[in-house]
């Protein structure tokens, strides 16, 4: 009994698995959350179709397998694969080891469907083989968020600023990886599944592995003289240091890329951002046209601050007359060195015995600067602002209306006078050309 049930189970068998199969993989089955599945055999649902008592696991001779965009498919035989698809359109197996007579020569068929048979018998009427489709999603995956627990290392270098600092670093994203082997894929990761393979099987492997390579990634962009706040502009970089850190584990062994790396914030610790924040404003300061235009502001603001001073208009008078000797003299030095000139200090401006400023730069009356002043001075003499005064009480240089050491008010300014004998112009008590007093 055993022998006639074993060959009519062969007969059947072959007859039912002689059927050219169609095989497809739905969108809803091979969506954003699935990276691989089995192939599904089309039946009607209306009961038309004769191909009711199938071997799930067999495939015919002249089987059609469709592919869709972003889908790669392969056909398992006996474990191995056999054929590989990835081009969207109809595949047509034409290699199979289990014949159709509806598929080729009819006489060749007929014969290697009786060799079918005998090969069951020697399985007891099964069939012996194992035989799938798989289908692989080949698009982006999207979604994949990531975040920093603990800071990862990270080295800035800025050959501006003449930064070289080991530091650490917080971020927080998204990425999206594609499947670019699926063979890879299927002989590493998923295999024979019955169940479609989500992606939640191994993310959390990819992301905890990800967050490892993130620090020699970081590493790469560093030398290549990326400062720390552009790194948010360059992730295309970042996703390929990553894919050259991550090549062997994800690559190689997975058949996985990472297509796209997403930075929704990176931070240092607050300390190291204030000091780069601080070596970042002294950088400034290296051109004397802004760090005259900074100081200037200083000194405004001081100016204000003086003027409010709660001692009274005297005090708020000396309060402004020491903010402008000390800090706008300093943006006038500054705003000449920008322009090529050499930088002035009021230290080196000559005094004469009357208080003024001697130097052969003209004659001063009552310790203020002359209108000869303005004009430029001989060559390797320094230029002296037209409002600087020095106090006849204390010889302290100013600029402002009151001395900034004793409170002394400004000597008023005489008015300029011809001198009678020579006719030349002054403005102190005695001619410059000829000596005489002034009349």
């Amino acid at each position: 009994m055993g022998l006639i049930k074993a060959g009519v189970g062969s007969v059947g068998g072959v007859l039912a698995d002689t059927w050219r199969e169609f095989f497809y993989c739905d969108a809803d089955v091979l969506n954003e959350n699935v990276l691989a599945a089995k192939g599904q055999k089309r039946t009607s649902e209306r009961g038309r179709s004769s191909n009711t008592k199938r071997d799930e696991n067999i495939i015919s001779n002249g089987s059609v397998v469709a592919v869709n965009d972003g889908q790669c498919m392969i056909i398992v035989e006996q474990g191995e694969i056999v054929e590989v698809c990835a081009e969207p359109g109809e595949f047509v197996w034409d290699t199979s080891t289990e014949p159709s007579i509806f598929y080729g020569p009819l006489g060749t068929s007929i014969v290697d469907t009786f060799k079918r048979i005998g090969a069951r018998f020697g399985f007891g009427g099964d069939t012996g083989k194992d035989q799938r489709v798989y289908y692989f999603n080949t698009k982006e995956i999207y979604g994949n968020k990531y975040g920093t627990s603990s800071p990862i290392p990270f080295r800035i270098v800025d050959a501006n600023l003449g930064l070289d600092w080991d530091t650490t670093v917080r971020m927080n994203g998204e990425y999206s990886y594609k499947l670019v082997d699926p063979l890879i894929f299927y002989k590493n990761v998923c295999g024979n599944v019955e169940e479609p393979y989500t992606r939640d099987r191994i993310e959390s492997q990819m992301k905890s592995e990800l967050l490892t390579a993130l620090q020699p990634a970081l590493a790469q962009i560093s030398e290549k003289g990326i400062r720390y706040a552009a790194i948010p502009a360059h992730t295309q970089d970042l996703a390929q240091a990553l894919n050259e850190v991550l090549s062997e584990e994800w690559t190689q062994q997975r058949g996985i890329k990472v297509e796209r790396f997403g930075i929704n914030s990176i931070s240092l610790p607050e300390d190291i951002e204030k000091q780069l924040s601080d070596r970042q404003m002294a950088q400034t300061m290296v051109d004397p046209r802004q760090a005259a235009a900074v100081t200037a502001a200083a000194t405004a603001d001081a100016m204000r601050t003086a003027a409010a001073n709660e001692n009274g208009a005297i005090g708020a008078f000396m309060g402004m007359g020491m903010a402008n000797g000390m800090g706008g003299g300093a943006a006038a030095q500054m705003f000449q060195q920008g322009q090529g000139g050499a930088p002035v200090s009021p230290s080196a401006y000559p005094v004469a015995p009357d208080g003024g400023f001697g130097g052969g730069m003209g004659a001063v009356a009552g310790g203020v600067a002359s209108a000869a002043a303005d004009e430029p001075a001989p060559t390797g003499e320094p230029v002296i602002p037209a409002d600087m005064w020095t106090c006849p009480q204390c010889g302290t240089n100013n600029a402002g209306k009151f001395c900034q050491e004793c409170g002394a008010k400004r000597p008023e300014v005489p008015q300029p006078w011809t001198c009678p004998q020579c006719g030349t112009a002054n403005a102190g008590k005695f001619c410059s050309e000829c000596g005489s007093p002034r009349p």
